[in-house]
């Protein structure tokens, strides 16, 4: 015996168990999908979505979330958590995508010549670095910003598993308390 959903305006219609595949028994634009192994169950008045080929379901009052809208939601956390900065050696360093282009960008300088210097700004005003510096704060951008992209990753890979959760959007990013030194 299986439960199958009549599927009309972009919502779960009906419910029918039977035998068989009762989606044979009527005509084509009559939409049945089998709920065998979808949890939870969807009922009557539920939301679908087809993507792919995947049926999608969510209870009344919230929207049923594609994969791709999930992985647009991860994307644009991870665009938020990437801009939030770190503190290297009591200095507030700004993330954002501008911010890591500048940062490469003396970065280089300092690679290029050890005795490089220059006035930076933090998030607390200029200061005077040093090469040393500079590739300290420039290592450290990095890593928070590949940490984030390593998160966005582990959620998008979730996502294609179909074992992502809403909780997980907020858990396992790297720390952006800015409070850390990173050296």
């Amino acid at each position: 015996m299986s439960v199958y959903a009549r599927i009309y305006g972009d919502q779960v219609f009906e419910l029918a168990k039977v035998d068989g595949d009762i989606s044979k028994a009527y005509h084509p634009s009559m939409v049945w999908v089998c709920m065998d192994g979808i949890a939870p169950a969807p009922e009557v008045g539920w939301s679908a979505i087809e993507v792919g080929g995947a049926w999608h379901f969510a209870p009344p009052g919230s929207p049923a979330v594609t994969p791709e809208q999930q992985a647009e939601i991860v994307a644009a956390e991870c665009f938020r958590r990437e801009g939030t900065g770190v503190t290297v050696e009591g200095l507030a360093i700004e993330t954002t995508r501008d911010s890591q282009a500048l940062i490469a960008s003396i970065g280089l300088s300092a690679v290029l010549d050890p005795d490089y210097r220059c006035n930076f700004e933090t998030a607390g005003g200029f200061v005077e670095i040093g090469a040393a510096q500079i590739i300290t704060i420039a290592k450290a951008v990095r890593a928070h910003v590949q940490a984030c992209f390593d998160r966005k990753f582990a959620l998008l890979r979730a996502i294609e598993a179909g074992e992502y959760s809403d909780d997980m959007l907020s858990q396992g990013w790297p720390d952006s308390s800015g409070v850390r030194d990173e050296v």
